[in-house]
């Protein structure tokens, strides 16, 4: 069963997180067990103190949604060990017309290298050619032959080599083999058999025959094998005894691993003309073969967005994944999908107060634990209700969720908003809940930080700066503003780096060494972005 991702924003805050739990908590419970939370950034400081308070792991954090050839239905043919005969190899690609080529792995797993018919039979037409057997496995042979071991000097024998002969009655001895370094094969012949074995030859191997008790005990060192073939098809199947990893191609294999995006194995494949490829895990094991055909249509990865709907803040390679639903109280943005997807945006300070209806429709109820942490989110995400995107219903199912979860809202307010963030460096908080934006041909970038010590954290003031006008050259963003939004004063502390006149005009205020103090002003999606965008049109 494929994953379904549930995922918020880059940069995830406290609704985010809680928002991708809750609804695959709601999906799961639903029998939908495929759905699993995931998150596309760090855990804030105050998220992880929900998430601690209530007893929650943070979720999987995902970096991309690109297909990868672990998506691709993958051909998964038997991996042959280095050591097994070429008859093994080629009854296995029989047996499947459809195998392009075997994996040949080493002992641990490794690749060895890939075995194709067209290997097998290249190998074979050299064997006709050349004659002759070189060290193989004395079990290799065994295994051909179907053979029994008839000696006790073949019971000390480990390999078998030499020049593969057929011993027939002839009446010249310059016809007669006579080579030593020789693998006979003969039938009921006594003769030839007294022969072989009074030269020593390597091997003897006696065809739909039986060996005389006399020629057993006989002294020789020659290993004396009995099969139940006869001499011309044990002549062919002895040659089927080498191991694949002396046929198989070792060199010059182009290989892909599981976490390779298919868009690049496409552009590797369409440049090579090999039938198939093999796929290696991240330990450089071996578990598959891919062809062209499996390129044609990729299995997409599944998502579901919730607390946003806008590419520039969702996961790398969105394009390239199937959409599934957003569930979401921002406006509606930029992402297009091939097919109908079912929609939920309502206006609303919080996308768990979204979810938490959705419970409802269901007949379902969260349990206490989690319904005291999409109760904390509501909080963090409408800043304890005083933000202007707050309403009475994030407030009603706020409190419905703190009493299933026996909480006190004011408590867990003072818990969320009071959270220690004195030693993160400038860097961190900064891009602890940041978003970038493009407003009628500006590009910027808009941080929040919510606390009850606008003041305190005014201070480091050039610390941010400095950071923020290095994010300002990077990106070539025409603004960066940070939000100091501070719950007791009801208000937000801006810093920013831009143009002064944008700033002035925008809020209607007179800014002064980089800073401004917007009364009212709580929320980055209700009252500042739209305050930009109406002024630039």
């Amino acid at each position: 069963m494929d994953t379904i991702y549930v995922t918020g924003h880059r940069n995830p805050d406290t609704d985010s997180i809680v928002a991708a739990m809750a609804y695959a908590a709601l999906r799961n419970a639903c029998g939908d067990w495929e759905y699993q939370a995931a998150c596309l950034g760090h855990v804030s400081d105050e998220t992880q103190i929900v998430l601690d308070r209530f007893g929650f792991q943070a979720p999987q954090r995902i970096y991309n949604l690109y297909t990868q050839v672990r998506d691709l239905d993958f051909d998964t043919p038997p991996v042959l060990s280095a050591a097994v005969t070429a008859g093994r190899a080629w009854a296995v690609l029989k047996e499947d017309r459809n195998i392009a080529a075997l994996p040949v792995a080493n002992e641990d797993g490794t690749l060895c290298g890939m075995l194709t018919r067209e290997d097998i039979a290249s190998y074979n037409m050299e064997m006709i050619n050349c004659g002759t057997l070189k060290e193989v496995p004395l079990f290799n042979v065994l295994s051909v032959l179907e053979g029994k071991i008839l000696n006790d000097a073949g019971e000390s024998t480990d390999t078998v080599a030499g020049e593969v002969t057929i011993a027939l009655p002839q009446s010249r001895e310059n016809l007669l083999f006579n080579n030593p370094n020789s693998v006979v094969l003969c039938g009921h012949q006594p003769e030839m058999i007294r022969r072989a074995l009074d030269m020593n030859v390597n091997c003897l191997v006696l065809c739909q025959a039986e060996l005389d008790n006399e020629l057993r005990e006989y002294p020789t060192s020659t290993c004396i094998i009995s099969t139940p073939y006869d001499a011309y098809r044990a002549a062919q199947m002895i040659f089927q005894s080498n191991p694949v990893r002396r046929i198989c191609r070792t060199e010059g294999l182009l290989c892909f691993h599981l976490e390779d995006r298919v868009d690049e194995v496409r552009e590797q494949v369409l440049k090579h003309r090999e039938p198939c490829y093999p796929i290696l895990d991240e330990n450089e094991k071996v578990v598959g073969v891919l062809t062209r055909y499996h390129l044609l249509r990729p299995r997409r990865k599944r998502v579901v967005l919730v607390d946003h709907n806008e590419a520039a803040q969702s996961v790398p390679g969105l394009d390239e994944a199937e959409i599934l639903e957003i569930i979401d109280h921002h406006r509606l943005a930029d992402i297009q999908t091939t097919n109908p997807i079912y929609v939920r945006n309502e206006p609303v300070g919080s996308t768990n107060t979204i979810i938490a209806s959705m419970f409802q429709d269901r007949g379902l109820m969260p349990s206490e634990k989690l319904a005291g942490m999409m109760a904390a989110a509501i909080i963090s995400d409408t800043v304890m209700f005083k933000s202007p995107t707050c309403t009475q219903r994030d407030i009603r199912t706020a409190e419905r969720m703190a009493r299933i979860a026996n909480e006190s809202l004011d408590e867990l307010g003072k818990v969320i908003f009071s959270s220690s963030i004195g030693n993160k460096t400038a860097k961190e908080l900064l891009f602890a809940d940041y978003k970038e934006f493009h407003i009628a041909g500006h590009d910027l970038a808009v941080a929040q930080i919510t606390c009850v010590d606008s003041p305190g954290k005014l201070e480091r003031k050039e610390e941010f700066l400095d950071m923020m006008r290095k994010v300002a050259r990077e990106k070539h963003f025409s603004m960066v503003i940070l939000m100091l939004t501070d719950v007791l004063l009801e208000g937000t502390q801006i810093i920013y780096v831009g143009d002064d006149d944008t700033i002035r005009q925008a809020f209607n205020v007179a800014p002064k060494d980089n800073t401004a103090f917007l009364p009212d002003i709580m929320s980055r999606k209700k009252q500042v972005i739209p305050m930009l965008s109406a002024l630039w049109g």
